[in-house]
């Protein structure tokens, strides 16, 4: 599966356009990461626990998004984008999307 936040991809042409796909999750931060996090503020610096959470959520939402985009038959997803937003103190919704198509190379 090819993925790109690219319109197009060089070298291909779109057959078909299956349309907008989702990978979407919605995690919880603990109280433990909560309270380190706001430390952490105070004195500056990384957030290491946040990053990692982050990029696993980033990753898991990017399976869902190629799941669902290979279940319409396609073989790429173009225009690939990451959304992040609150829900709440607590909660915060990651969402990855795009245009699932079906490619071939030119």
């Amino acid at each position: 599966m090819i993925v790109t936040t690219m319109n197009d991809i060089p070298g291909y042409e779109v057959d078909e356009v299956y349309g907008e796909v989702f990978g979407l999750t919605v995690r919880s931060r603990n109280i433990g990461s909560q309270i380190g996090a706001q430390l952490k503020s105070i004195i500056g610096g990384e957030l290491k626990g946040m990053t990692t959470a982050l990029v696993d959520s980033r990753k898991q939402v990017m399976e869902r998004m190629v799941q669902e985009a290979e279940g319409k038959g396609a073989n790429a997803v173009i225009a690939m984008r990451f959304d992040t937003s609150e829900m709440g103190p607590q909660w915060t919704e990651i969402c990855a999307y795009g245009t699932a198509v079906r490619v071939h190379k030119a």
